[in-house]
């Protein structure tokens, strides 16, 4: 985003700054991503409150996967260091977000993700915890396992390809900026972890669902993107 653009919407007062960026972002997906979205059928019999599940590729995966479950109204899981950027903290006046320091029991986070589920409300996470710098899939976080186990929420496998290209990562998030691009957003099917067997160790079980969402999110994807979940990864 441009000096002028990202001076712009800083002083912009709060109430008018929302429905600005809002209508910014929604001009740059339709004028530069060829947004293909797969899967919706998935959704039209409401199971919820569900938790979407998505591979991590731009600091525009958000945006994108707001604007496609807008009827979901979702929330967004997401690091507290993206708050302190000005580019990523203007995304937050449209996308609503739970703050939450990542590798670390953050308590005030996970009761947030737990009551926002309760009240009848999506949740959407990256697994991941990261952006891939290789747009590869790599290895997921056990975060996600804990948020499954206590929200007890629907599972939603989702995964993202092409945003890479729309939104490139930047050392500088300042100073990332949308291109034309061709991207994709393609939703699986809803699940549920189920228990673990009798003889089965936590930790067994912990590995055997991370690996299950990571798989079901790899298996959306082209085989070029799946990464640490690729073919020769046994669920």
């Amino acid at each position: 985003m441009n000096k002028f653009v990202l001076g712009f919407f800083r002083i912009l007062p709060e109430k008018l700054l929302a429905n600005q960026m809002k209508k910014y972002i929604d001009w740059q997906i339709a004028k530069k991503a060829n947004l293909k979205v797969s899967g919706m059928e998935h959704l039209d019999e409401k199971k919820g409150p569900y938790l979407f599940v998505c591979n991590h590729l731009s600091n525009s995966d958000g945006l994108i996967l707001n604007k496609v479950l807008e009827r979901e109204d979702v929330t967004f899981i997401a690091g507290k260091k993206l708050g302190a950027n000005a580019m990523t903290n203007l995304g937050f006046s449209i996308v609503k977000s739970i703050p939450i320091s990542p590798s670390s029991a953050d308590m005030e986070a996970i009761k947030s993700v737990v009551s926002t589920v309760k009240a009848g409300n999506s949740i959407v996470i990256f697994p991941e915890g990261t952006r891939s710098r290789t747009a590869k899939m790599i290895e997921g976080k056990k975060g996600i396992v804990l948020f499954a186990k206590m929200t007890k929420a629907v599972i939603v496998p989702m995964a993202i390809w092409g945003s890479e290209k729309f939104m490139p990562i930047n050392d500088n998030m300042s100073r990332e900026t949308f291109y034309d691009a061709n991207v994709h957003v393609k939703i699986g099917k809803p699940f549920l972890l189920g228990k673990a067997a009798e003889n089965q160790s936590k930790k067994d079980w912990d590995d055997h669902c991370l690996n299950l969402i990571m798989g079901r999110i790899a298996e959306l994807l082209p085989e070029s993107y799946q990464g640490a979940y690729g073919v020769n990864h046994a669920l």
